[in-house]
């Protein structure tokens, strides 16, 4: 048994019948082909089918858009990185010296994708009902541990409510430019809210949190009454 199939067994729960099918989820584009891509294309479905049977069972009261909003929580690419990090993940790709030398196995988007790759390689080698159990696995801390409903309304979402109610348009999102090493870089983008005169910048590690944090910052400016 290699030390990847080691890995898996020890952080999925799980052993490959075609230890090729882990290879390829392991293997980074840069280190050639078979890479893992393709797989990654079919684990991004399998998650998001599995997390939505997880959240319908557990949350029976909980409305459509409520639902959706938990799902994207546990699916988005932040939480694929720390969950794939959690694991080990990172030590067990392979990547060409270039991406190695770049700090690739810590950038958080190649953590993410080869989770999604991991759990396409598991659907072909063992089905849907794997892919089920290694996923329930993995997110048993998440599920049991779940946000309020109350703090899945995330600053973009409340500012363009609060728009919306005073009849205002949407905001407008800028990218103002990025800093710092590949595998840590800092972003920064401004919100804009024309009609209302408010401009606001802020910083963080990819450009969706830069933008919930400039988001807050321009729902904090708004003037009384229109949140």
């Amino acid at each position: 048994m290699t030390a990847a199939e080691r890995w898996a067994e020890r952080s999925l729960g799980y052993r490959f019948r075609d230890a090729g099918l882990l290879g390829q989820a392991l293997t980074h584009r840069s280190a050639g082909r078979p890479h893992n891509e393709r797989l990654e294309f079919l684990g991004d479905a399998l998650l998001g089918a599995v997390i939505a049977s997880c959240l319908f069972e557990r949350l029976p009261a909980a409305r459509e858009g409520t639902l959706t909003r938990y799902r994207a929580l546990l699916v988005r690419r932040d939480s694929l990185a720390e969950l794939a990090a959690e694991i080990g993940l990172g030590e067990q790709l392979r990547m060409g010296g270039g991406e190695l030398g770049s700090g690739g196995r810590q950038r958080r988007s190649t953590l993410a994708d080869a989770l999604e790759a991991v759990i396409g390689a598991v659907f072909l080698d063992g089905g849907f009902a794997a892919v089920e159990r290694v996923l329930r696995r993995l997110y048993a801390g998440r599920l049991a541990a779940l946000p309020p409903e109350a703090a899945l309304r995330d600053a973009k979402t409340a500012l363009q409510e609060a728009l919306q109610a005073r009849g205002l348009g949407l905001p407008e999102y800028r990218l103002l430019g990025s800093s710092g090493p590949p595998h840590a870089q800092r972003f920064e983008a401004s919100c804009v809210i024309a009609e209302l005169g408010i401009e606001t910048t802020a910083s963080g590690s990819s450009r969706q949190r830069a933008e919930q944090g400039a988001a807050a910052l321009a729902l904090a400016q708004l003037p009384d009454g229109s949140r």
